[in-house]
């Protein structure tokens, strides 16, 4: 009999034996930590043998994640389903993010699928807020981490992980982690570029003259667009031509990233947020933090737009902006290129 068949029959007892029968993790992670989530599968396979398996929807070398050609959402429900334990690694590129969320949310809230938070190179006070303050979450110290793994491998009939092994691979495991977060401090200080001081003064003063009363302005927009005429009147060629009327003829990104997303402020406000991130960005005159929130930014739209959360939106206006926004940052986005940090 198939798993499902199980437990759409029976008692809650009879559920909760077909499930503890199952032996996939599913790494919930941010595609940037795709280096930490291979890790930890890593980890799980070497102190069970290859018995526990995992699934990571960042693989492009092996099994675990999505096939080419495959409908990602489907696949990723199928695979939370199937699973015994979500682990959702918690890092300075994951918390908060909508889709980290999304997957805790749908494992504990639907299926009720255990769901570990794992904070790696964060404090765990910073970790367990949000959602994730109601779980008790993993420290990123050895005896932490080894309790967690130990737990997951037992989900194994039978199981009986030897305790010296498992901690000498999370030791490893652990080496691996910070060799991983320290290059990543390295390359993020390899990326700021110091700029001379009177060049950066001037550019601030012209900063401020040009756009000192935009928030307040943009605000009134996001206000008006709540009504579905002023959300009708709002076009991405609108976007575009505010844009380089606003950069006196060369368009900034963060007043794109600022207008377009006002749209959003009401149906998808986490959406609203990263847009604002990158206006805020584009006011420190720092090009590679600029480059970074907006990647960001047109990476949220593009999963906006193919995800489940059209369901969200209430204007077929706003819905119609939703669909094309993905194309109009990707034609902003060569601006990006041509920037001081990536020369």
């Amino acid at each position: 009999m198939a798993v499902d068949e199980m437990e759409s029959g029976g008692d809650d007892g009879s559920v909760e034996r077909s499930r503890s029968t199952r032996s996939l993790v599913f790494i919930s992670h941010d595609t940037r930590d795709a280096d930490l989530a291979e890790a930890l599968s890593k980890l799980l396979s070497s102190v069970s043998a290859g018995m526990l398996k995992t699934f990571r929807s960042s693989d492009r070398k092996g099994s675990q994640g999505i096939d080419f050609g495959a409908e990602w959402y489907p696949e990723l429900m199928k695979q939370l389903d199937a699973a015994c334990d979500v682990v959702c690694l918690l890092t300075e590129q994951s918390l908060g993010r909508p889709w980290i969320l999304y997957e805790a949310g749908v494992a504990k809230g639907k299926l009720d699928v255990p769901v570990h938070g794992l904070a790696l190179g964060v404090p765990l006070s910073k970790a367990g807020v949000g959602p994730f303050a109601q779980f008790q979450n993993c420290n990123n110290d050895s005896d932490s981490i080894m309790k967690l793994v130990i737990q997951l491998v037992q989900r194994l009939p039978d199981a009986e992980p030897d305790r010296d092994m498992v901690r000498a691979q999370v030791d490893i495991f652990r080496g691996q982690i910070e060799s991983i977060l320290a290059q990543r401090v390295a390359d993020t200080d390899d990326d700021e570029l110091e700029y001379d001081e009177a060049s950066t003064a001037k550019l601030f003063e012209e900063i401020k003259v040009m756009f000192q009363d935009l928030p307040s302005r943009v605000d009134g927009v996001a206000e008006r667009a709540r009504e579905p005429r002023a959300v009708m009147r709002l076009r991405p060629g609108m976007i575009h031509d505010m844009a380089v009327m606003a950069g006196r003829g060369k368009p900034n990104v963060g007043i794109v990233a600022l207008v377009a997303s006002s749209s959003f402020r009401d149906d998808l406000p986490w959406l609203y947020e990263m847009g604002v991130e990158v206006y805020r960005q584009s006011l420190t005159a720092r090009p590679a933090a600029v480059a970074r929130a907006y990647r960001n930014f047109m990476q949220a739209a593009e999963m906006a737009a193919m995800g489940p959360w059209s369901n969200e939106i209430r204007s077929k206006q706003a819905m119609r902006m939703l669909d094309e926004l993905p194309m109009l940052l990707r034609d902003f986005e060569g601006l990006l290129e041509r920037t001081p940090s990536e020369a």
